[in-house]
């Protein structure tokens, strides 16, 4: 049989890539599309690999995006992004991806579905369908082109590239919910850690914030260190599945481990050191605010994600939260925080409103760049 050929264009975009297709070139949300997003990454792969697909077993590689134009009358294009896992048959549509939010802009822009000016800045109006958020992207054009070579450098990704700023509007949780338990800390009795302080935290994605050194880590761990301990992934897997139950996202801790193993995002946090980061370079102490690191899909992040540096800035914003507790008051500067890769620093501008915080917007800069166009090819039979 000939194999079903579908157009796409693969892209990375921050420290992330992933498979982007038009929505009318893609089944309607149901099975049929599940199915055919993880055949087109190559999940379920039981060896781990997704040899037989786009996908590259990792976190920041299994994941799709499906694009199309907007009919609110406050965003030009509307975006759903999906995390297919790796040896499941599942697709977690449950929350964004802030790294590739930052290629949404671009892909629009090429694909004919928003006007762009010639030269200058084009601002993208973004619907997030998932957390149902608006993104503003200002993505830079030249000769009627999108601008992609630059000198913008992000820590994680090898090469430079133009810079693209992006603002995350009120990502706070639906009705302003920032806090859905209505504390900056929480303590949670967890198998193997009761007690356990926590901040549970909805911006960006779900977060989850707890202290590094409680775990038994000092936050400055490499890749391969967490990665390779199934231990501790699974301790720490433990702690992610019964705080997305204390925040109301699943019924059992069983369940958010099988259903939702996108959010929230577990991340731990510890005061600035100086550290050894991925690529050979070293993180002094007194260039960051806070050290953070995200769990992605059941592995430690090979730097951090977009999303998860919003939750960062988002918390350190918030007088009592962990994440604040370490920071102190920064006044208005952006959070410089300490990851995996290297650095990044994000700004949350924060308000509080009858008791209640609402994050006003996030701002952070990433790149994003075209890797191949034309289409993907999956069995007729998906």
């Amino acid at each position: 049989m000939t194999q079903v050929r579908i157009p796409a264009v693969f892209m990375r975009g921050g420290t992330s890539k992933g498979v982007f297709f038009l929505e009318q070139d893609v089944p309607a949300a149901g099975p049929e599309r599940d199915a055919l997003m993880l055949r087109v990454i190559g999940s379920p792969d039981p060896y781990g690999k997704q040899i037989d697909g786009m996908g590259a077993a990792t976190s920041s590689s299994s994941k799709v995006v499906i694009i199309g134009k907007s009919g609110r009358t406050d965003c030009d294009v509307d975006y759903l992004f999906g995390a297919p896992a790796i040896e499941s048959p599942v697709v977690d549509w449950s929350g964004n991806c802030g790294n590739l939010s930052a290629a949404v802009g671009p892909f629009a822009i090429r694909q004919g579905l928003v006007d762009a000016p010639r030269d200058g800045i084009a601002t993208i109006r973004i619907w997030q369908a998932n957390i149902q958020k608006r993104i503003i992207a200002h993505v830079p054009m030249k000769d009627g082109e999108v601008v992609e070579e630059g000198d913008f450098v992000l820590d994680g990704v090898a090469f430079p590239a133009a810079e693209i700023v992006v603002e995350f509007l009120q990502p706070g949780g639906s009705g302003g919910s920032i806090l859905p338990t209505g504390n900056v800390v929480d303590e949670l009795d967890i198998p193997g850690f009761p007690g356990l302080p926590a901040t549970l935290l909805n911006a960006g994605n779900p977060t989850i914030f707890v202290d590094a050194q409680r775990v038994g880590l000092t936050g400055t761990e490499t890749q391969d260190q967490v990665n390779g301990n199934a231990e501790l992934l699974q301790s720490l897997e433990t702690i992610r599945a019964h705080c997305t139950v204390a925040m109301g996202l699943a019924a059992t801790a069983e369940e958010a481990t099988r259903l939702r193993p996108h959010t929230p995002k577990l991340c731990l946090v510890a005061p600035p050191q100086t550290y050894g980061a991925a690529g050979g370079k070293t993180v002094e102490a007194g260039e960051i605010d806070v050290i953070a690191r995200i769990l992605s899909m059941g592995k430690l992040h090979h730097a951090i994600t977009g999303t998860g540096a919003v939750a960062v800035a988002v918390a350190a914003a918030l007088e009592g939260t962990l994440v604040n507790r370490i920071v102190g008051d920064i006044g208005e500067r952006q959070v410089n925080m300490g990851h995996t890769a290297g650095t990044v620093a994000v700004g949350a501008q924060t308000t509080q409103v009858d008791g209640n915080w609402i994050v006003d917007k996030a701002v952070m800069s990433r790149s994003a760049r075209r890797l191949m166009e034309g289409w993907v090819l999956v069995p007729s039979k998906y």
